[in-house]
């Protein structure tokens, strides 16, 4: 089993695919541009172009103008934060900011303080984050 692990892990970080890490601790000043996926845990100022999803963890803060293809939100970020796809807002989240994304799901506890612009038109997705009870 152990073997299986390692190998689908092996196959999802790939060169052309693994994700870029900022770890706990970590503090970066300036903008921040990652061609692929953006794993935050740490803190960042200033804008950020992320080209695939942006993962922000609940011990992330992020001050700038953020653009991703997608984003799962379970820190803090005060700015503005464009999505080109889904956005995902765990319970933890606590956002100060305008959002542009294409859809949108909304954990029961998030907190969202600036206007949410849906381009698909679509109303707004809420759910009840399960992983923020453990």
């Amino acid at each position: 089993m152990i073997a299986t692990l390692k190998r689908r892990l092996m196959d999802q970080i790939q060169a052309s695919e693994a994700p870029t890490f900022v770890t706990a601790g970590s503090r970066l000043t300036g903008d921040l541009e990652a061609a692929g996926s953006l794993v935050l845990c740490g803190d960042v100022r200033g804008d950020g172009r992320i080209g695939g999803t942006l993962r922000m963890a609940v011990t992330a803060h992020w001050e700038g103008e953020v653009h991703a293809r997608a984003a799962m939100i379970a820190g803090k970020l005060t700015g503005k934060l464009v999505v080109d796809e889904r956005l995902e807002v765990g319970a933890t989240a606590i956002i100060r900011a305008d959002i542009v994304a294409r859809s949108i799901a909304i954990a029961k506890g998030a907190v969202i303080d600036g206007t949410v612009t849906i381009t698909s038109g679509d109303a707004p997705m809420k759910f009840e984050d399960r992983r923020a009870q453990r």
